[in-house]
């Protein structure tokens, strides 16, 4: 029982891998958006909510990696 609680941690830990690449991407977003800002700022409302859009989506990835490690812990 101990071996198989501990490849289920390990699988979890795995599977939270996932979120190292939107965490990555929110931040070249952000940098983007804010060199983008700096160079026309009359398109500042435009392309911040372009940049919340697509932190969103990025974001929805790293969740969907946290859902698969809760169902790796909890149900499987």
């Amino acid at each position: 029982m101990e071996l198989e609680t501990g490849l289920k941690a390990i699988g979890a830990g795995l599977a939270m891998v996932g979120a190292f690449g939107p965490g990555i991407g929110i931040g070249m977003l952000v940098q983007g958006a804010m060199q983008a800002i700096g160079r026309n700022p009359d398109a500042a409302g435009t392309i911040q909510t372009n940049m919340i859009l697509g932190i969103v989506f990025t974001e929805a990835i790293a969740i969907y990696a946290l859902v698969v490690a809760l169902i790796i812990l909890f149900v499987l």
